[in-house]
């Protein structure tokens, strides 16, 4: 547990500055890029290149999908929506591991459905007589990242299941980067543009989420994830928005509408709650 609060810590204040001083500024898919790259060179030193294939290419599918298809969704959401509002969507991620996590264990929770539309409800509390296309597509880009970063971690967890050693994590790890690049490479060089970063606090910036937010705590993330339950990994994930938001209001963002943020919130931290309590009343039937 102590890895996934160090690092929920440490990804604090990555959605402000991404918010704030790159989206809008600099290309997205270049940000992506560039963050990854710097992650993966960060652990190719460490790489120990022989693996079963299986877990080297599940590995390499868990990076594609929680770090680089979610990463091109995730910068777009920022284009489309405020700081808190990227924030307050991201807490159906929890719905979303249990979810997985059952899946992949061949079970089925049919509560989720019910939290996860109640959460859906507490994002169009946050917005109700401003409803515009930019904003629900803005919430399904989020779901889309939140579903990603999901599946990744949960497929990450499963596959140290399935594959246990003695061999440190980070010297597999590398993998996870590599995948993630074969995602961001060929989207940056169809799709991005040519808005580069202009400052040297915006290069500075994708500097530390590359070197820090993305090296540093994806590596840390997944390895907690395998160190606790489903249950814990979920509420974890929304650790991030409470830490999120609090930068981001304090230091940025004060003329937020903190009344409607308060009241969408609290809907969807409310059907956090029924998720957690679901996962209590189902435990004595499962196992993890």
């Amino acid at each position: 547990m102590s890895y996934l609060v160090f690092v929920t810590l440490l990804w604090a204040f990555s959605f402000s500055l991404i918010g704030v001083y790159l989206a809008g500024s600099v290309d997205s898919y270049f940000s992506v890029f560039t963050r990854v790259a710097l992650a993966a060179l960060l652990f190719a030193p460490l790489l120990r290149w022989r693996q079963p294939p299986r877990l080297a290419a599940g590995l390499m599918a868990c990076g594609a999908l929680q770090l680089g298809i979610m990463y091109l969704f995730y910068y777009q959401s920022f284009l489309l929506l405020t700081v808190p509002e990227v924030l307050i969507f991201t807490v159906l991620t929890p719905v979303y591991v249990t979810l997985v996590y059952d899946l992949l264990h061949r079970r089925f929770r049919p509560g989720y459905l019910f939290t996860a539309v109640l959460a859906v409800v507490g994002a169009l509390v946050i917005r109700f007589d401003g409803l515009t296309n930019d904003y629900l597509l803005g919430f399904a880009v989020v779901q889309g990242a939140n579903l990603c970063f999901a599946l990744g971690q949960v497929g990450y967890k499963v596959l140290q299941e399935r594959y246990p050693s003695a061999e440190p994590q980070h010297k597999r790890f590398g993998y996870f980067y590599l995948g993630a690049l074969l995602v961001v490479t060929p989207a940056w060089l169809g799709l991005g543009g040519d808005n580069y970063p202009a400052t040297s606090l915006q290069w500075s910036i994708l500097l530390w989420l590359g070197l820090g937010a993305s090296g540093l705590g994806y590596f840390l993330w997944n390895k907690g994830a395998t160190l606790v339950n489903a249950g814990a990994l979920a509420i974890m994930n929304n650790a991030l928005v409470p830490a999120g938001l609090l930068v981001n209001l304090l230091i940025w963002n004060r003329e937020a509408d903190l009344l409607r943020l308060t009241l969408g919130g609290s809907i969807i931290l409310a059907s956090l709650w029924l998720n957690e309590a679901w996962i209590k009343v189902s435990k004595p039937a499962q196992s993890e």
